[in-house]
């Protein structure tokens, strides 16, 4: 194959592996093949010193990239799956959706083993509302501060005694070689993952048939189904990153089974929901899940 495909990234060193991992898959699937990675700076990376939900959420981590694509700089555009918001622009949609590393949220610390052994007071990193509320469930005494910046910029400020733990991805941890300082695991039970967090999506222009082939080898069917699941319910509740919401789905047997949860930071409170159903109904799930949080007062909780 004589052809070669762009690939729009951010420069962050667990974006650039996202991206050189499609590169390597793709290249791996249809020899000939040209990868070559285009890298950009987008305004969530730029901007810092705010919280993402006063900023406008984690959609500013990809619209750089769409405008890349759309001007012809970039063919496709990888992403982690968790910052795409639940509406793409006209013209756009994912292309593929990759096997699914761990989904699961890290407790990291370079002087306590777990969350539990914190002492009273202590403090603790994380620029998400959803890790925030959970755990005021459980430590209401913890001190939660805002933490941004990459991976190995979350890492450095822990390091420079900043923090006594943080909160990441085990995920991102995992492919940059960082599985060593995960001290803790959390359970779903401790803290209910992201909608699609520990997937990488694909996005493409809608009209260009040529990509969606090339990509077809690289679609995981699994991953697909529970990401759209969590997805759809994220769509119902017209969820954002200025708000706390959390899904995962597994799959057994083709049932598939998925929790979803939304929670205020204001007040504490926390709805939770968890249904089964055919895997091949797996939106109508992620729907169901929403439907039953709004009768609860998700739309409520929302809104403040």
């Amino acid at each position: 194959m004589n052809r070669t495909i762009k690939i729009a990234t951010r420069k962050s060193p667990l974006a650039l592996w996202q991206a050189e991992n499609v590169k390597s898959k793709l290249e791996l699937h249809h020899p000939g093949l040209s990868v070559v990675l285009v890298e950009m700076t987008t305004k969530g990376d730029q901007i810092l010193n705010s919280p993402l939900s006063k900023i406008g959420g984690k959609g500013l981590f990809i619209k750089e990239l769409e405008v890349g694509m759309m001007e012809g700089k970039a063919d496709i555009a990888v992403h982690s799956m968790k910052d795409v918001p639940y509406e793409l622009p006209q013209g756009f949609e994912i292309g593929a959706i990759l096997e699914r590393e761990n989904p699961f949220d890290a407790f990291v610390s370079n002087s306590f083993d777990n969350l539990e052994d914190l002492p009273q007071g202590a403090r603790v990193g994380t620029c998400s509302m959803r890790r925030m509320v959970q755990i005021k469930s459980l430590r209401p005494d913890l001190t939660i501060l805002d933490l941004r910046g990459n991976v190995n910029t979350r890492l450095g400020k822990l390091d420079n005694d900043e923090y006594d733990a943080i909160i990441l991805a085990c995920a991102g941890l995992i492919r940059l070689g960082f599985e060593h300082r995960i001290n803790q695991q959390l359970s779903q039970d401790i803290s209910l993952p992201a909608v699609g967090q520990g997937a990488v999506g694909i996005e493409i222009r809608e009209d260009d048939i040529a990509i969606k082939q090339l990509l077809s080898p690289l679609i995981d069917n699994e991953t697909t189904t529970r990401v759209s699941a969590e997805r759809a319910m994220n769509k119902r509740l017209e969820g954002g990153c200025s708000v706390a919401i959390a899904g995962y789905s597994t799959i057994n047997k083709d049932i598939i089974t998925m929790t979803g949860l939304v929670g205020s930071v204001n007040s504490g409170e926390i709805l939770k929901q968890k249904a089964s159903g055919p895997a091949q109904s797996a939106e109508v799930l992620g729907v169901e899940i929403a439907d039953k949080l709004i009768s609860l007062g998700a739309k409520e909780i929302l809104r403040n």
